[in-house]
């Protein structure tokens, strides 16, 4: 089988020991947490712009107006939550999916306190946009530094690969499911939900070529890496 040492950017499955020992821990780590951080500010402006939340966030609204959890709240309880999930497919977190836990919640609540909702609908529409853009952005930093996959997405990715359904279908799933729950408990579907949805996966496909931090020093088994293509989400 043959076995190559690239430096092409592209992601590696490494185990958490592995990405520690990946080499480039500065630059990885910042990163990450700019990523994350930013990710918290994306959620707080698609939500102060009160178009329409992307799909767990409208979930992570409606648990927050029926329990005492502020919004960056409910997010870290709702990604522990996720982490339980992955014990029966057999996930592994890796720094970046724990950091994700807790980094985006934080900086979320923040953020929340420090936008307000804008008069003007041009302007709302302007936030959440941005907030959607933004997004896109963090979502390939955080990924990019290679420290592992957030909850949500290491739970599509593993649902994907434990049952043979696509990855597009059990992300569907999931996200209608989320959706529904949470509008039902009160949180915000609309316009900006429609384009997060439709408008995320283009972004991040877009930009994480750019943001994937090169890893001279991993070797990459070739025929493994061309059996299972990554697919951004």
């Amino acid at each position: 089988m043959p076995v190559a040492e690239t430096r092409q950017r592209e992601l590696a499955r490494l185990g958490p020991v592995e990405q520690l020992r990946a080499g480039r821990l500065v630059r990885r780590l910042s990163q990450l947490v700019v990523g994350l951080l930013l990710y918290g500010l994306t959620l707080a402006l698609i939500i102060r712009a009160s178009v329409g939340n992307a799909a767990w966030d409208v979930l992570h609204q409606g648990i927050a107006k029926h329990s005492p959890l502020s919004i960056g709240e409910a997010v870290i309880v709702m990604s522990l939550v996720v982490l339980v999930l992955w014990i029966p497919i057999k996930e592994m977190p890796g720094l970046g999916t724990i950091a994700n836990s807790f980094l985006v919640g934080v900086s979320a609540d923040v953020f929340l306190r420090i936008f307000s909702t804008p008069d003007a609908l041009v302007l709302q529409l302007l936030m959440m946009v941005a907030g959607v853009v933004l997004n896109g952005a963090a979502t390939a930093l955080y990924i990019g530094s290679q420290f592992g996959p957030g909850p949500r997405d290491g739970l599509m990715t593993g649902l994907h690969r434990r049952t043979g359904i696509s990855i597009r279908l059990v992300r569907t799933g999931l996200e209608v499911s989320v959706v529904g729950i949470g509008f039902l408990l009160g949180g915000v579907v609309g316009l900006g939900t429609v384009v997060y949805t439709l408008a995320i996966g283009p972004l991040v496909q877009l930009m994480l070529p750019y943001a994937i931090v090169e890893l001279p020093g991993v070797r990459v088994d070739l025929d493994q890496r061309d059996a299972e293509p990554v697919e951004v989400l």
